[in-house]
């Protein structure tokens, strides 16, 4: 089995990228869905971010995520502060996640694949690309957020060109180029290199 990364800034399209992997029948692992999911689930995490972040992020046991985003996204050492907390849930869940599927080609998605040293356990990194602008005006469609709240969030990301160059493939998804061809291109090389590697 290869375990394939698929990572990228905000606003570059990398769920819709996913879904098209999954059309292919590869399975994709969602590592921000995962981590919203223990985030309202996981007793001892719960605990722990109410202990560090306040109890009022939890209302009829649910996380207020526009409140946690406030904080986070505006102080760089909480944002580290809650990713170990979840990352290393999630690197577990992602395990037992393969061990039940029988594809050549796994995929995990995360936005932060590097910044949380996710893609050491990884065999190869996927990046999806889009320009800023196409990023911005997706985010404010999206999740209805201000032009600062979307800088904030950019900024308190590595920078495209840093993922991009740390990948072994890129994806443009920049409404210029058709996916389909880019995502087939990768999948045979990858499991060219399965092959040649066996």
């Amino acid at each position: 089995m290869i375990k394939i990364g698929l990572t990228g800034g905000i606003g570059v399209g990398k769920t819709y990228v996913a879904k098209i992997f999954e059309s292919l029948d590869i399975p994709v692992f969602d590592a921000d869905k995962e981590a919203k999911f223990c985030l309202n689930s996981d007793l001892e995490l719960i605990n722990s971010i109410k202990k560090i972040f306040g109890n009022n992020l939890y209302k009829n046991n649910l996380l207020q995520t526009k409140i946690l985003a406030n904080i986070v996204f505006n102080d760089k050492n909480k944002l580290e502060i809650l990713n170990n907390l979840v990352h290393p849930i999630v690197k577990k869940n992602f395990s037992i996640w393969t061990k039940k599927k029988k594809s050549k080609l796994v995929i995990k998605e995360a936005a932060i694949l590097f910044e949380s040293n996710s893609h050491l356990d990884l065999d190869f990194i996927i990046c999806v690309s889009a320009p800023k602008s196409l990023r911005i005006s997706r985010i404010k469609e999206r999740d209805k957020l201000s032009f600062v709240e979307i800088e904030s969030r950019i900024k308190n990301q590595m920078s495209q060109k840093e993922k991009e160059s740390l990948s072994n493939f890129v994806i443009y998804n920049d409404e210029k180029k058709m996916l389909l061809p880019q995502i087939i291109k990768i999948c045979n090389n990858l499991l060219l290199k399965k092959v040649s590697n066996n």
